[in-house]
């Protein structure tokens, strides 16, 4: 069976697609099936990512429609999309998928269009409440769409020419990041068990590989596979005070983590060892990204699907800063408010990033450790494990009946 995948270059379109590859691969051991996996599409720094678990991959020129000025709109948009149309038709013609998954997101397009001109089924997930222009486009020609949010899937079940083909399954988490059946229970403060490659790693073990106290709360920080300029300024700001009561593990982003890693030496150069060593930076979380959620006490991230079902995965309270609509369109402030109504996060709108409001709310959750079970608990109820096993299994039913 040869499977193609496409989607956006960043970590929100290419991990779900890894999450997918995964159990295909599992069931293609159960089920006897030979398959031939590709990725057509921009992967940017996921290439090798992608070829690690088992997808080729064949590149395609990206165009991307931003949504503020930008004179790259003026070279994307008339000149890289009629190329990457073209590049699409030819390698999907070569290739001629049994199916298609796309992720939506820059790049996927072109792909999306030689499999509809090509009639090879067409399975799309969004991963965010509000649906993606590239997916947007894609719907219509989809047998199959998977969603993440509830209330995406009651928006498009309005429209009956889309009925019998929505489902709610969830963003796709990685089984090397999580075992399906993990969390094993709630993990607010002190309730620390979470299944790993067969084991229980405890959370204070987990702290200790990060060099952490196991009695003190750690706060990590993640702002996404690129990090986030907005969130490492405030950390700076606030790091004398914040590491008085907590330990922070703090993802800056590789481009990031030089410039940030020098001023957090300034800022810290007269504090005490013991302080200083309660602040550590990562430039980017690989394979020890699970040993970071399972040693957290509560997670700061931007809200990204991604980053709201991981951390949700892990049954751990969040604070969500999301993207601003300037940058990104409305929907990561869509996704946190939705989130955040099921109890398990409080957010904070980057316009209201401020050291106070910050601390402020930090504090308040910590201060009544019930609540912060609670959250947790919310976390745990939210969470889609099997989203990834649920669309490999209808991939597998597309591609068959072709």
């Amino acid at each position: 069976m040869r499977i193609l995948f496409t989607g956006g270059g960043t970590g929100g379109h290419i991990y779900p697609i890894i999450a997918v590859a995964e159990e295909l691969q599992k069931l293609s051991v159960e089920k006897k099936i030979e398959m031939d996996l590709r990725y057509f599409g921009s992967p940017e720094m996921f290439r090798s990512v992608l070829e690690q678990n088992g997808i080729g991959v064949s590149k395609i020129f990206s165009a991307k429609l931003r949504r503020y000025f930008d004179l790259r709109n003026f070279l994307d948009i008339p000149i890289l999309l009629p190329l990457s149309v073209i590049q699409a038709f030819w390698k999907v013609f070569w290739f001629m998928p049994d199916v298609l998954f796309s992720k939506g997101g820059p790049g996927s397009l072109p792909v999306v269009l030689a499999c509809r001109f090509y009639c090879v089924p067409i399975i799309i997930h969004d991963s965010d409440t509000i649906i993606g222009l590239a997916n947007r486009l894609a719907i219509y020609w989809a047998k199959r769409i998977a969603v993440s949010f509830d209330s995406t899937a009651k928006t498009l079940l309005e429209n009956e020419k889309l009925s019998g083909k929505v489902a709610l399954v969830g963003n796709p988490i990685r089984k090397s990041l999580i075992s399906p059946d993990a969390p094993t229970e709630a993990s607010g403060v002190g309730v620390p068990t979470l299944r790993r490659d067969g084991e229980i790693l405890e959370k204070g073990t987990a702290k200790k590989i990060f060099g952490f106290n196991p009695e003190k709360p750690v706060i990590l920080v993640i702002g996404g596979s690129q990090g986030a300029v907005k969130i490492n300024d405030l950390m700076l700001e606030i790091v004398g005070e914040i590491i008085r009561d907590f330990q922070i593990l703090h993802q800056t982003g590789i481009k990031n983590f030089e410039d940030f890693k020098k001023e957090l030496d300034i800022i810290l150069r007269n504090y005490p060892e013991e302080q200083r060593s309660r602040y550590k930076t990562v430039p980017y979380f690989e394979k020890d990204l699970k040993d970071a959620y399972t040693a957290a006490d509560v997670v700061v991230s931007r809200a990204s699907s991604g980053s709201i079902f991981e951390a949700a995965a892990f049954a751990k309270p969040s604070i969500l800063i999301p993207l601003p609509e300037e940058v990104v369109g409305d929907h990561q402030t869509t996704n946190a408010y939705e989130y955040a109504r099921t109890g398990a996060a409080v957010v904070i709108e980057q316009a209201n990033l401020e050291p106070n409001i910050f601390l402020g709310q930090l504090k308040k959750i910590f201060s009544e450790p019930e609540k912060l079970n609670q959250m947790s608990q919310a976390a745990k109820n939210f969470a889609k494990p099997k989203a990834a096993r649920a669309i490999a299994e209808e991939i597998i039913k597309l591609g068959s009946r072709g």
